[in-house]
């Protein structure tokens, strides 16, 4: 077949989307085997097919898509890039395929979500599968549910969450469909399996029967526990141990505990509803409880447990309930009420689980003391209490309160206490149990296992062999250290006994301990699932690996993998050498001798205590040797340094042996494996030596070699020990130097540093200078890691010193710790977060902990806390200032602070705002005081503080802000995000509270590396701040967007949106789009060496006062830190405080008088003078490839004369975020300070340059968005850049354009775009050229498509140095390997193509043979059209000029689709891409060059235009032919015309409005001409239909398309209303539109006249105006019949529809009242029958009670109308015309006929009947003047009644009008004069409208505006109807009209009305005759169409077809259109004659 062979060359990406289902076909089955082929994932291949995919599952032929399901299938498991197609081919598998009958379809999409889930795209495909139950279909419902239940069996509930799922369970239930209830059962039967009993509760209430049901299936479930059957791509290697488990036969157990996880994963109280039960308390409890009777305390408790026995309970304020419940369990004497109110706390504790948290602290110590019962019951009440609460926090925080309880001397609480803590442990991972939670309680037990009660003793066994087994021996050893044999034996004896809650972290471990492992597991691992997923080392088939395994399971959790690593080297990094340290035994100096022999030459040995100074110096230099060339292995360290130290030893004399001795010490420590031991023989010697001036730096050599062998924080403390043990103040402050550089290089981490700071305490005391100095330094070191805790231990030095130390501190501040370099070799294996934070915790808590702290509890009185507490303020104020005054004189303190915290939280929302102020200045204090341990009170003291940041008060806010921030500083970030709490304090509608909260999460969430998950909870309120009424709080909400997604992950937050309303929802996810674009990635783990407190122990206290002065924009953007700061301890807070601190230090005021001025000073000449320096090479010329420091340097010098002193302070400050702020300020002061900007332009583009070097987004987003501005600036100046300025700065500028960022891309784009105006484009391009060599292809790329845009835009001059060198270097590129730069440039070389025609191929010179073809192939694709660049070029400048100032962020891109990375084809292509089916580039004419070119092209004629079509019709014998020969313009096109028309009419539906536009044009063209215009009959529908298609495309596409000019739109309507017109002009024709097409068209234009959107449209209102008299066309002359019949449909569907709006019914009754006006004149065209059984349906569907019910009367009186009229018509004949309704009773039809006649026969009389027939008229005029009266009296009644008045004047006027000489004067007079005015003046008002002849100007119509009757009747009055008024007789076509009618009820045709059914054929159809929705006809015209459009397109057409001959102009309105096609047809005419 001829077409075939045109589908069968295309490329297979091109089939697939072919228009034929062959081609599609075959398209799919290509690609099948293709992805089946590549065997590369990251194949460019699939990025082709990425936006495909979706089209294969959804195609529209079932064959084609069945195999399209197979392609996809294969696609999803191969490719790469598949889960980006996930959301979209899931929504199409579910709509589209689930609801295909072939079976095989079905399974295909079922493997297919399936396989999208294997590919990690669970999350996505369950929330489509969730949609699709949401479906009308059920078939789709329950494929939905069988897909779910199958992913669930295969993955496991892990993969598959179930909570949404379960949520839908009982709805599912309920459905009607009994295959959904059916699969629902399945479906809950599955997850029974996975999750056994929590299933219950949700379930509970469905229908008893099915619950029953349920139960006995349930029951039928296997024990076993389910397991995973199919794996993730991530677990890989448990699909191994899986299958290894199936081939050994079965399951080993061994999978069972992997699998058992799943169980807790759904946790039955997730998916309970919360009770609220504070105030269903009894209400006199308070009283109560605190009784005398114990009965009624008892009445009391039991009634709190009762209500605490429900499961979960809601959040609110249990302070006082909790402190109530502690009383009576502390302080009651009936045991009994204590066992009651524990269990109470119990209850409380299990129902609130974290919520409980707060109260946790209070109750503990109560808790334990009570212990000393001895009661069983009160002791097991007790236990469970403690228990339940220590499951609601963390043992961080209760650590103290435990502490203090195991001193206590009653054994049974020192038992109870050590059980405790040993059920706490299993509670814990290693990474919960830190070393620093480990000392204290390792230390406490072993008191108790040396305790002399022996249930103590057990008990503390008990509790150390839990710690043993959790954190593993590696990390208690160390604690243990001293317990003897025996005890240890029993410790580790428990640890063998404990089974723990997370078993799987033991299993690890234990296995590391060298346990023997069989194919199992170790028993103790299968005590419960561990909830931290799948630690892939506790897998026995991959023990062999188990220390480098990754974490198994899904990457977001770093914990397991820490436990994995242990084996390798500890959970924690800093432990991590201890592996390899090397423990040896004292060597005698005999062994060491003989080692030594033998290794070293025996010469060497002899000479080394020779007497002569040269033989030791060559035994040495042996000696050297020897060590150089011995392997690690073999080399006797110990024995080598013993031999150096034999005498003389460290006593050498000879500086030249000693020297080389010191360096081989070296090289043993580096080379050997050097133990401490070895290191014990000689630190001593090299301390001796380190001050001395010439072996000095060996010295230093060698002990920084030693601390790398045995760690720093060894041997340094020994080293420090050894100096100062000795008096030398020169080896003292050597030594402190050394340690200074030490701990630079090998880090912190570690160090003893309450060993240092005593030294050092001792150094600065020295009178040696040099000595103070180094400790000095030591100490600027030291802050550099531990920051201002350090100061705390020197509070107490002399004055002077301390300002020494302060100004060393000074100078630190800003700095960060330099990454490590040594020490990390052996750090390695260290295990992700665990270490670090434990290292982070480890130092802030070594400094912390070391300071001597006060316990101030006995000293917060209860006098003290009633102070705090009075009525008066001034007492309030004593109190307050009491407890400042304990606070400083403890200076520091422990956490126990008794009712403080209660006392000071009520203080907090004081009305005296001076008090809260106090209150705030208490806590920031408490924090600096009490430390890390303020932790405890976040709860309850620092939540509060949160909310008075929604004072209105702004230093109130301040003050609350920098407490929290000095919280923050001590607690970290972890304490302030759990829980709920932050979530309500956002969900208070409080525009303060919200701003500042957010700030404040933005500036902190950017720097933590992991937060808890509760944030989730924030993210609705976050929301709603997104919308809030206020500007702020919108706009800090949209600051917070980026760091709340790059710690929760966009689609937690797409997810997020799925409750919020539509439009909401969609602004919200177009933000979050925008937000993930910025997105700053998470800090890089924090290097282990300079990890500091945990949060950061900068001085944020001190950052309010500087947030004041701060410019609100500042510290927006998204504020990434950048890495060297994040490595400086995960924060930035730190260099804030430095800023902090000066402001502190002056007044604010001054701080902001300093801004004032202007930000660039003018310095005459000083822009010349730089240049002239930069020339004679003074200075350094700005070229570098990264930023070196005297480059920074040299900036600033010469900044420093012309920028303010402030600002330049800002721009070379150290943290980003005060780049951010310059920038501000810059932007700010741009258009005031031009003349400063200018005279410094060339400084501040290079200090941009610098910034271009941050790797912080957000800085260079701001810096980019001021040099936008900037450029706009500098052309509205008509600056021009200078030479140098250029040089300095476009290079780094184009370096951007490479940007993995599309947003970044764009910016430089834009801004490359505008420098065009400031510096000569030829100019430029040899910058861009310059970056097309770079090595980053998206740079290369972009450059390249750059010079492509600049070529296009100023021709081929400014390629330099010329046009020929330039193309050969772009042309370089096409072989390039990456895809998008040879695109680029192809796309590049062709533009050039399309501005310099074939020349191009001569300036390319020679190219490869394959790229060759690969251009030529590029333009022969697009110089389809060349002429269209120089119009392009054309277009170009001025556009380029106005849009300047627009953000024009890509003036010359054209469209979107070019920015995607498969760039289109052809740049000129302008907006279709080659997807869309404009009219083919053969048939598209360019007019201007058909004329001007007079005839040259005459060969290419082809000769078909000979054909004429009129001996086709010849033989058929009608007398006049329809169709009459069809214009030349048509005939030549075509041989057939009607499938020409159909291919017009095919592209009026076309996407593309240009397309749409020149069809339409076509058709008004043959519309507008006589003769062609019957060539369109037969295919008015199809036109129709393809119209109003297109206003459904642009009411619901076009319109919403913010990128689409309203300008294109509004021609588009134009168009299409004109063509309508032209259309309805033509009676014949529009009596061919058919009822359903006629219906959806008015559905349409009425849609159209009521779009707001069209309005606010320039021309909008000339559209409607338009609209209007369209449909008074349509009205007027479509079949009469089918009009009104389409309308009552319409009707209908309009009041049934609750979504359409009233105002569109009102217009659909309008159009029906101006068909009633009609009816007399069309009565007897019209097909009664049919009528009255559209208004039978009506009316069955709406009785007349439904009507009444309805809003507005409108409906009911039109309906009555409209039978009132016809009945006035038609006369009792109208009983006649029942024929086609079956049933009449169904609806009032017949009967409110009956009614309407008798009326009229009372009023008429009975001689009316004869004379229906002959019009209505007569019956009126012979009506007897008895009559006469009833009637006026009849019309008055309607004038004066409110509903009918217009009516009723028309009927007046009519009245009147037939009997002029009736007198109406009686009827007048008795009514008022304002009613006898009105009815005059609604007469003439009338009269003036008939007088225009019914003629509608285009103004009138049916606008909405107008109400009542709308349109005025035609002139035509009733009296004409059909007989005229004297009787004469009526000529025939009256009774050809009436033999139509007889004919058409005898069942034959009319040949005019082929769109009416016979009424036989009507008749025999059963079913009622709705209307043929015009879908229905769509698909009978879609064969066609296709057939039509295939011939058409393989024709070759003569060149004059002006068929597709773009018809540019707008057609604003129809008279418009006119003169575009007259004037095209003259063209035409002219270009024809001149071809002849």
């Amino acid at each position: 077949m001829g077409d075939d062979s045109e589908w069968m060359k295309l490329p297979i990406d091109q089939k697939c989307e072919h228009k034929l289902w062959k081609a599609r076909l075959n398209g799919y089955e290509e690609a099948l085997k293709l992805f089946q082929k590549i065997d590369d994932e990251k194949s460019p291949e699939w990025s082709k097919y990425l936006g495909l995919i979706k089209k294969f599952v959804t195609d529209s032929n079932a064959v084609a898509q069945l195999k399209g399901l197979e392609a996809a299938l294969a696609y999803v498991e191969n490719a790469h890039v598949a889960g980006k197609t996930t959301g979209e081919v899931a929504s199409g598998v579910v709509n589209k395929v689930f609801n295909q009958p072939k079976a095989r379809a079905k399974e295909l999409g079922l493997d297919i979500c399936l396989m999208y889930i294997e590919i990690e795209k669970g999350e996505a495909v369950q929330e489509e599968l969730l949609k699709g139950l949401d479906n009308k279909n059920p078939k789709i419902i329950v494929a939905c549910i069988e897909t779910l239940r199958k992913a669930l069996s295969e993955f496991g509930s892990k993969i598959i969450s179930l909570k949404p799922i379960i949520k839908v369970l009982p709805k599912l239930f309920e459905s009607r469909e009994k295959a959904v209830r059916d699969e629902a059962k399945l479906l809950a039967v599955e997850i029974y399996r996975w999750i056994r009993d929590a299933l219950r509760p949700p379930l509970q209430n469905i229908n008893s029967v099915q619950l029953k049901e349920l139960e006995e299936e349930w029951v039928k479930v296997s024990s076993v526990a389910p397991k995973q059957t199919r794996f993730l791509r991530s677990q890989q290697e448990l699909k191994a141990k899986f299958e290894q488990q199936q081939a050994v036969g079965g399951d080993a157990d061994g999978g069972g505990d992997d699998e058992e996880e799943a169980v807790p994963q759904v946790d039955a109280y997730e998916l309970l509803e919360a009770v609220e039960i504070l105030s269903k308390l009894p209400k006199d409890f308070y009283e109560k409880i605190e009784a005398k009777k114990w009965q009624e305390r008892k009445e009391a408790l039991e009634a709190v447990e009762l209500l605490v026995k429900n499961p979960k309970l809601e959040s609110g304020d249990y302070a006082d309930l909790v402190k109530v419940l502690k009383k009576v369990v502390g302080k009651d004497t009936n045991v009994m009420l204590v066992a009651l109110a524990a269990k109470c706390l119990a209850g409380l504790a299990t129902g609130l689980r974290k919520k409980f948290g707060q109260y946790a602290g209070h109750v503990v110590p109560t808790i334990l003391e009570k212990f000393k019962e001895k009661k069983p019951q009160v002791v097991q009440a007790l236990q469970e209490a403690i228990d339940a609460i220590f499951l609601t926090t963390t043992l961080q925080n209760i650590s103290e309160d435990v502490l203090a309880v195991m001193d206590n001397k009653n054994p049974t609480i020192k038992q109870q206490t050590s059980l405790f803590i040993a059920r706490s442990f299993r509670h814990c991972t290693p990474s919960t149990l830190p070393k620093s939670l480990l000392k204290p309680f390792c230390a406490a037990l072993l008191k108790h296992i040396n305790d002399s009660a022996p249930e103590v003793r057990d008990a503390g066994f008990e509790a150390l062999g839990t710690a043993l087994k959790v954190a593993g021996e590696k990390a208690v050893n160390p604690f243990l250290a001293d317990v003897d044999k025996l005890k240890l034996d029993r410790i580790k004896e428990c640890a063998e006994k404990v089974e723990l809650v997370y078993g799987k972290k033991t299993g690890g471990t234990e296995k590391k301990e060298g346990k023997p492992i069989t194919g199992k597991t170790p028993a103790l691992s299968g005590a419960g699932g561990d909830k931290e997923t799948k630690d892939a080392a506790t897998k026995p088939g991959l023990l062999k690996k188990a220390p480098a395994v990754k974490s198994g399971g899904p990457p977001k959790k770093g914990k397991p993998a820490a436990a994995a690593g242990m084996g390798g080297a500890g959970a924690k990094g800093k432990k991590g050498p201890e592996t390899k340290e090397i423990f040896e035994s004292e060597l005698s100096i005999e062994v060491c001798e003989e080692k030594a022999a033998a290794v070293l030459p025996a010469s060497c040995i002899q000479q080394l205590d020779s007497g002569n100074w040269k033989e030791r110096l060559a035994c040495m230099e042996e000696f050297q040797k020897a060590v150089e060339l011995m392997e690690r292995s073999e080399m006797p360290c110990q024995a080598l340094v013993r031999m150096l130290a034999k005498k003389p030893g460290w006593k050498e004399t000879n500086f030249q042996v000693m020297q080389m001795k010191l360096h081989i010490v070296a090289l043993i420590a580096q080379k050997g494996n050097f133990s401490k031991t070895s290191a014990q023989v000689v630190l001593d010697g090299l301390v001796d030596k380190v001050g001395d001036v010439k072996c000095g730096s060996n010295a230093k050599e060698a002990m920084t070699a030693i601390a790398e062998a045995c760690q720093l924080p060894w041997t340094a403390e020994q080293v420090v020990a050894m100096a100062f043990s000795q008096k030398n103040p020169k080896n003292q402050s050597e030594t402190l130097n050394w340690l200074s550089n030490a701990i630079k290089e090998f880090g912190f981490s570690g160090l003893n540093v309450k060993a240092f700071i005593s030294n050092v305490k001792t150094a600065l005391a020295a009178t040696n200078p040099a000595v103070r100095t180094s400790a000095i330094t030591l100490l600027g070191v030291m802050y550099l890691y531990m920051g201002p805790p350090l100061r705390m231990f020197f509070e107490d030095e002399k004055p002077a010193l301390l300002s020494q130390i302060d100004a060393e501190f000074e100078k630190m501040q800003g700095q960060t710790a330099p990454t490590p370099t040594r020490g990390i070799s052996r750090h390695s294996g260290g295990g992700g977060d665990d270490g670090e934070e434990e290292e982070q915790e480890d130092v802030g808590n070594d400094v912390v902990d070391l300071l001597p702290r006060t316990d101030i509890g006995d000293k917060i009185t209860a006098e003290l806390v009633s102070k705090i507490g009075d009525k008066n303020w001034k007492i309030r104020k004593e109190g307050l200032d009491e407890v400042t005054s304990i606070i400083n004189d403890a200076k520091f303190i422990q956490p126990n602070i008794g009712e403080l915290p209660a006392a000071l939280k009520s203080r907090l929302n004081d009305s005296n705002k001076i008090l809260v102020q106090q209150t705030l200045s208490i806590l920031q204090q408490l924090a600096t005081a009490m430390g890390p341990n303020i932790k405890q009170h976040v709860k309850n003291l620092g939540i509060p503080v949160i909310t008075v940041l929604g004072d209105s008060k702004n230093n109130v806010r301040a003050a609350a802000l920098a407490t929290v921030n000095a919280w923050a500083e001590q607690t970290g970030m972890k304490e302030w995000l759990e829980g709920e709490d932050l979530a309500e304090e956002l969900k208070k509608e409080n525009p303060f509270l919200r701003q500042e909260l957010l700030g404040w999460l933005a500036e902190k969430l950017p720097t933590l590396r992991s937060v808890p998950s509760d944030l989730l909870l924030c993210v609705p309120h976050l929301y709603s701040c997104l919308e809030d009424r206020n500007g702020d709080v919108r706009k800090k909400a949209q600051d917070a967007l980026p760091f709340f997604m790059m710690h929760l992950g966009f689609e937690k937050m797409a997810k997020a949106t799925s409750k919020l309303k539509p439009t909401s929802k969609d602004q919200v996810l177009a933000m979050l789009e925008k937000a993930k674009a910025n997105m700053p990635a998470k800090p890089a783990p924090p290097a282990k060496a300079s990890s500091r407190v945990v949060g950061g122990a900068a001085p944020a206290k001190f950052q309010p006062a500087s947030a004041l002065a701060e410019d609100s924009g500042s510290n927006t953007m998204e504020s990434k830190p950048d890495p060297k700061k994040a490595k400086a301890g995960g924060t930035s807070s730190k260099a804030k405080g430095v800023q902090g601190k000066k402001v502190l230090s002056k007044p604010n005021l001054k701080e902001d008088d300093d801004k004032s001025g202007p930000i660039f000073i003018v310095v005459p000449n000083g822009k010349e003078q730089r240049m002239k320096d930069e020339k004679g090479l003074k200075v350094l010329k700005w070229n570098f490839t990264t930023p070196r420091d005297e480059y920074i340097e040299q900036l600033k010098t010469q900044m420093s004369s012309c920028v303010a002193k402030w600002l330049q302070d800002e721009m070379f400050h150290a943290d980003f975020q005060h780049h951010n702020k310059a920038l501000a300020v810059m932007i700010e002061h741009l258009e005031s300070e031009k003349d400063g900007v200018i005279s410094c332009l060339d400084l501040i583009l290079k200090w941009l340059t610098l910034r271009f070097f941050d790797t912080n987004t957000s800085v260079l987003m701001k810096a980019l968005e001021y040099l936008k501005l900037l450029f706009n600036l500098l052309s509205q100046e008509e600056y021009h850049l200078t030479e140098n300025e250029a040089s300095s700065f476009i290079p780094y500028l184009i370096l951007k354009v490479g940007e993995p960022k599309d947003v970044i891309r764009k910016d430089v784009r834009a801004i490359l775009n505008r420098m065009c105006l400031i510096y000569p484009a030829s100019k430029m391009f040899t910058f861009i050229m310059e970056g097309t060599k770079s090595k980053n292809s998206k740079q290369r790329a972009e450059c390249l498509e750059e010079l492509g845009c600049l070529v296009e835009s100023y021709g081929m001059n400014v390629c330099q140095p010329t046009p020929g060198k330039a193309l050969k270097e772009m042309a370089t590129h096409i072989g390039d390997r990456d895809n998008t730069v040879r695109n680029a440039a192809l796309n590049t070389i062709v533009t050039v193509y399309n501005v310099h025609g074939d020349q191009v191929f001569k300036l390319i010179g020679n190219l490869s043979e394959k790229d060759m073809s690969m251009l030529e192939e590029r333009i022969k694709r697009s110089a389809k059209r060349p002429s269209a660049a120089p119009v392009r070029q054309a277009e170009e400048k001025p556009q380029r000029t106005q849009n300047i100032s627009a953000n024009a962020s890509m003036l010359r891109k054209g469209p979107a689709e070019d920015m995607s990375s498969k760039l289109n084809q052809n740049r000129n292509m302008g907006s279709h891409s080659e997807t869309t089916h404009t009219v083919p580039r053969e048939f598209q004419l360019d007019l201007d060059e058909i004329e001007n070119d007079n005839g040259t092209v005459r060969c290419e004629m082809p000769a078909l235009v000979q054909h004429k079509l009129d001996d086709i019709f010849e033989p058929v014998l009608i007398p006049e032919p329809k169709i009459r020969a069809v214009s030349p313009h048509f005939d030549d096109m075509h041989s057939n015309t009607a499938s020409t028309i159909n291919f017009v009419i095919s592209q009026v539906a076309s996407g593309d409005i240009n397309t749409s536009i020149q069809a339409l044009a076509q058709i008004d063209e043959v519309l507008r001409q006589e003769d062609k215009a019957e060539a369109m009959s037969g295919h008015i529908d199809q036109f129709l239909i393809a119209t109003f298609m297109q206003l459904r495309l642009i009411y619901n596409t076009h319109m919403a398309d913010e990128k689409l000019d309203k300008d294109e739109i509004v021609k588009l309507y134009s168009c299409i209303i004109g063509s309508m017109i032209s259309l309805f002009q033509i009676e014949s024709l529009a009596r061919e539109a058919s009822t359903g097409v006629l219906k959806d068209l008015m559905h349409g234009l009425i849609t159209l006249m009521l779009d707001s959107r069209v309005e606010d449209i320039e021309e909008g209102e000339q559209v409607i105006r338009s609209v209007n008299l369209l449909v008074v066309k349509v009205l007027e002359k479509s079949d009469q019949t089918n009009i009104l019949s389409a309308l009552l449909v319409l009707l209908q569907d309009s009041l049934l529809a609750t979504a359409s709006s009233p105002k569109f019914s009102e217009l659909v009754m309008k159009c029906l009242w101006r068909m009633v006006r009609l009816l007399p004149e069309t009565i007897n065209s019209i097909n009664l029958d049919r009528i009255l059984l559209d208004i039978h349906i009506f009316m069955k569907v709406f009785p007349k009670e439904k009507l009444k019910q309805c809003k507005s009367e409108f409906p009911i009186r039109t309906l009555k109308t409209l039978l009132h009229t016809l009945c006035k018509l038609k006369g009792p004949k109208i009983l006649d015309h029942l024929t086609m309704i079956d049933n009449k009773n169904e609806s009032e039809l017949e009967a409110h006929l009956c009614r309407v006649m008798k009326h009229s026969m009372d009023q008429t009389g009975s001689k009316a009947d004869k004379d229906t027939e002959k019009g209505a008229s007569r019956t009126e005029e012979k009506a007897s003047k008895a009559k006469v009266n009833d009637i006026l009296a009849e019309i008055f009644k309607k004038i004066g009644s409110k509903e009918n008045t217009k009516e009723g004047l028309a009927e007046l006027y009519e009245y009147k009008k037939k009997y002029s000489d009736a007198d109406i004067e009686p009827f007048l007079k008795n009514s008022s004069q304002f009613f006898q005015s009105y009815v005059e003046r609604g007469l003439r008002l009338i009269e003036t409208e008939r007088e225009g002849k019914g003629r509608i100007a285009a103004s009138t119509g049916i606008s909405p505006q107008m109400e009542g009757t709308c349109v005025p009747a035609s002139t035509h009055t009733v009296s004409s109807s059909i007989g005229n008024t004297n009787g004469e007789e009526v000529g025939p076509s009256v009774y050809l009209e009436r033999l139509k009618i007889l004919r058409q009820r005898c069942g034959l045709d009319n040949a005019k009305q082929e769109d009416r059914p016979p009424l036989t054929s009507l008749l025999s159809k059963p079913a009622l005759p709705t209307v043929a929705s015009s879908t229905d006809m769509l698909h009978s015209k879609l064969s066609q169409l296709r057939e039509s459009r295939e011939q058409y397109q393989h024709l070759d057409l003569d060149s004059n077809q002006t068929h597709s001959s773009g018809i540019g102009t707008t057609l604003a309105s129809p008279s418009s259109a006119a003169a575009n096609i007259d004037d095209l047809k003259k063209r035409l005419e002219r270009i024809k004659s001149s071809r002849k």
